[in-house]
């Protein structure tokens, strides 16, 4: 009868476990996970402009540790891109010369054709709230007190004829996001400056 009390006892265990395993949120970002399976758009441009999506309705979302890029619209993921940055590690800009790609909400303050990578989405960083982890960073002796928090981040593409950068996930950047220049002409037309949000996180 003990045998039997304590197997129960166990089989409880298991399987509470499980249904609180299943109640878990996903540790990735739900902004990521495609709602209802729905394919990705091939021809998104076309998509966009026959559904009048406006600029200020899309969210670019960067994921630096799935190296991916997506295109949001209504929670729903439109397309998505494969990026680099300018390290291997997944830390939140801190300095300049750190080369990595900082974290948070921006837009894009000025976009243009670039001579040697395509095009050029420069986004508003630093931010007030990047000026803030940057003053922190100091306090906390995590960077020199004499360090500058830097700036001229932006999405843009590579030159010509090296899109395996982006392919490979090689780290090249100076904490930019590069993608493939396909894609960055893509997005070019798509992203609206001073009105798309870019979201970037780990």
């Amino acid at each position: 009868m003990r045998y039997h009390f304590i197997f129960y006892a166990c089989l409880c265990v298991i399987l509470l476990g499980f249904f609180n395993c299943a109640k878990h949120p996903s540790d990735k970002d739900p902004a990521i996970q495609q709602e209802n399976n729905e394919p990705e758009i091939s021809d998104v441009k076309k998509y966009i402009n026959d559904k009048g999506i406006k600029a200020q309705s899309i969210v670019v979302l960067i994921d630096k540790s799935e190296k991916k890029l997506y295109l949001k619209y209504n929670n729903r993921v439109l397309k998505s891109y494969p990026v680099a940055l300018g390290s291997t590690s997944l830390a939140d800009k801190r300095m300049q010369g750190d080369n990595l790609t900082p974290e948070g909400d921006f837009l894009i303050q000025s976009k243009y054709p670039h001579n040697s990578w395509k095009y050029f989405m420069w986004i508003n960083y630093p931010t007030a709230e990047s000026k803030r982890k940057h003053l922190q960073a100091k306090k906390d002796g995590l960077i020199p007190q004499n360090a500058k928090i830097g700036g001229e981040i932006g999405i843009h593409g590579v030159v010509e004829g090296n899109d395996f950068l982006v392919s490979s996930g090689i780290p090249w950047t100076k904490g930019c996001i590069s993608l493939k220049n396909a894609d960055v002409s893509e997005l070019y037309e798509i992203i609206g400056t001073g009105s798309t949000l870019i979201r970037i996180q780990k």
